[in-house]
């Protein structure tokens, strides 16, 4: 049972992607590993990584240069600067923890970063990028281009095994696995930043808080990307201070940092919190003057699939059930994090629990006699805006489907929980059977050749146009909202076929009265055939029918001609708009700029 964070551990800042003189393209070639060390000293860092471009070199020039004056001071031939720089150096490293790694390129470009043990023997990571196809030039002179090395996935599995810490670097930019509008084909897309052997996504965008970041795309509310995914920054530093004249494209060491809660200052420790799902664990760093309120952000992005908000958790007015329902919903969908004592209204002062320790033994207690089959949830106290608050996290259950009191079977439908119908019980019956089958290897294909290009804002925000990868049929269903498949009469009454594209579930024989929200609204507009294709805003075979506020939420109305036919998608929310659909989002970005 957790009682939340020990109280041993302590917040440690990291830079975990800086690159060194050992890279070809570094841009003040004549400055010190001595220097770098300094640097990342006064921007106040605990942890960096020497991550540079297909080679090990500036680590291992570092710590050649440190044996040669550790040898001379053995000799008894060591002078006095030299002895200056032995102890800065000694220093220095007793002060921060300073990991080998590198930035390989993988095919088509792709850059994936490894961080490594300081015990690691520079042979072996040498080994390693060798066995990626790294030419030994390529290595020698830290150079970004690689020709054909190997494919991510490959990447992906050689710096785990090799003991590293794999983390697809920049991935919301150039030469990035999440580059978004970039559709090379959904299956390799999924794979790449979903696979199981990847630890952390570098994002550039992790503390804007607009809908449309790359860390609330991969928060675990979409069905295609069910895992969530830790994302964190770092500078790629190529110089020790940021260039003035670059806009903001080419920081310096500490620029751009990552905060992270360990036990230690230690490799082992990192491993630990990046192999967790603790994701309140590692966090933008921010003066100390203006913490970052981990739970706050939450509440700035509002209810999903995913999260939820109770203020109570008392047994009356049905508050505490209510808890224990959301917990099966995602337990049945994709999982989530709930939390009790603050409202969802971010601007409202959370309440806090009294007697936290004793609730959470309660709340422990109430899964457990509740919920069946037996499902492993981890329940911790945190902090917002100094208040005690209940979080619970909760697994995308491996046994589904889990029901209260046996009987009730909830999903999770955006920020709904509501009871499952009989179609949604089958497909969460098949999941489970599915689950327990082994998955042939699925076979990673190259980008499509038919590329469209559209206004795509870039991790450095420049405003230029981005080559944007369109698959073969045209664009694929937006990641939300509701279409309906088919219909039919009987008796004078109205059956619908429902494609969630929220959960990708398909439910027959849903009627108005028996619709659910967004369900109801769709079949409403169907029933009263509202939809005029001549009043539809065209941009080649994708339009928008209509934009409107639900919920304090804008929604898309969109239509799509597809193979001589029109597909309706009802209530897209902003995130739901990928690749091509994009548009309709950066026009309304337009319109209020």
């Amino acid at each position: 049972m957790s009682s939340g964070r020990s109280k041993q551990t302590k917040w440690y800042r990291m830079d975990l992607h800086l690159h060194t003189p050992g890279s070809v393209d570094y841009q003040e070639p004549n400055v010190t590993y001595l220097d770098i060390l300094r640097k990342a000293e006064l921007r106040g860092l605990d942890i960096i990584a020497f991550t540079d471009h297909n080679t090990v070199r500036g680590y291992a020039e570092m710590m050649q240069e440190i044996e040669q004056l550790e040898f001379l001071e053995r000799l008894g031939r060591v002078e006095p600067d030299e002895v200056r720089r032995l102890n800065e150096y000694h220093r220095l490293l007793d002060k921060m923890l300073v990991l080998p790694g590198f930035e390989f390129t993988a095919t088509f470009g792709f850059h994936i970063i490894g961080v490594f043990s300081p015990k690691t023997p520079i042979r072996k990571l040498e080994h390693i990028l060798l066995s990626l196809r790294v030419p030994p030039d390529a290595m020698d002179e830290g150079n970004p281009a690689t020709g054909a090395s190997s494919d991510v996935l490959t990447a992906y599995r050689l710096i785990n095994e090799g003991g590293g810490i794999v983390i697809a670097a920049h991935v919301n930019s150039t030469n990035g696995v999440a580059m978004r509008g970039f559709d090379f084909g959904g299956q390799t897309k999924i794979a790449y930043t979903q696979d199981p052997y990847l630890h952390a996504l570098e994002v550039t965008d992790l503390e804007k808080r607009t809908r449309m970041t790359t860390a609330r795309f991969f928060d675990g509310s979409k069905p295609e990307y069910p895992r969530r995914m830790r994302c964190i920054q770092g500078s790629d530093a190529h110089r020790l201070n940021a260039d003035p004249r670059s806009m903001g494209k080419n920081l310096g060491i500490g620029d751009r940092i990552t905060e992270i809660a360990l036990t230690e200052r230690s490799f082992a420790a990192l491993v630990q919190v990046f192999q967790s799902t603790d994701f309140a664990s590692t966090r933008p760093y921010r003066s100390t003057r203006d913490p970052y309120d981990h739970i706050q952000a939450a509440r700035e992005e509002g209810p999903s699939i995913v999260q939820s908000f109770h203020e109570f958790m008392a047994k009356r007015n049905g508050y505490l059930y209510n808890i224990v329902a959301d917990v099966c919903a995602m337990a049945n969908t994709n999982g989530g994090t709930i939390y009790i004592g603050c409202n969802e209204n971010p601007k409202k002062k959370p309440i806090g629990v009294e007697k936290i320790a004793q609730e959470i033994d309660h709340l422990y207690d109430e899964i457990d006699s509740k919920i069946t089959p037996k499902l492993e949830v981890e329940i911790d106290a945190q902090e917002s805006q100094g208040i005690p608050i209940v979080r619970i996290r909760v697994p995308r259950g491996p046994d589904v489907p889990y029901a209260i009191d046996e009987n009730k079977i909830y999903v999770r439908d955006e920020t709904e929980t509501s009871l499952a119908v009989r179609d949604e019980i089958v497909q969460l019956v098949q999941r489970a059977m599915l689950s327990n089958m082994p998955v042939p290897a699925m076979p990673i294909l190259p980008p499509s050749k038919e590329t469209i290009i559209l206004p795509q804002v870039t991790a450095h925000e420049t405003g230029e146009f981005t080559v944007v990868e369109v698959p073969e049929g045209g664009a694929t269903p937006p990641l939300t909202g509701v279409e309906i498949a088919s219909t039919e009469e009987r008796n004078g009454k109205f059956y619908h076929t429902m494609h969630d594209l929220r959960n990708g579930s398909v439910v027959r024989n849903v009627t108005r009265a028996s619709a659910r929200r967004l369900w109801h609204y769709a079949i409403t507009e169907h029933e009263n055939q509202t939809f005029d294709p001549r009043a539809v805003h065209w941009i080649g075979d994708i339009g928008l029918i209509k934009r409107y506020e639900r919920g304090n939420e804008i929604r898309y109305d969109l239509a799509q001609r597809q193979n001589g036919q029109t597909r309706i998608y009802y209530g897209v929310t902003v995130e739901g708009l990928h690749g091509a659909w994009q548009v309709f989002a950066e026009a309304d970005d337009e319109h209020h700029e």
